[in-house]
């Protein structure tokens, strides 16, 4: 796992197609911008997990 500290404005690109772009940071809270293809399924963390947890 790759950890990086970011500031708002500041981005990670993965690949050459995704990029995440923090907007907003303060109290510990985080706000985030994924930009991605249309085909590229993104889900968060807790629905993810409740996912995985019904498949097994």
């Amino acid at each position: 796992m790759l950890v990086l500290g970011r500031k708002p404005g500041e981005y990670v690109m993965l690949d050459d197609d995704i990029m995440v772009k923090v907007v907003k940071s303060e109290d510990g809270h985080l706000r985030l911008a994924i930009e991605a293809p249309k085909e590229v399924k993104i889900t968060r963390g807790e629905l993810y997990e409740e996912q995985n947890k019904k498949a097994q």
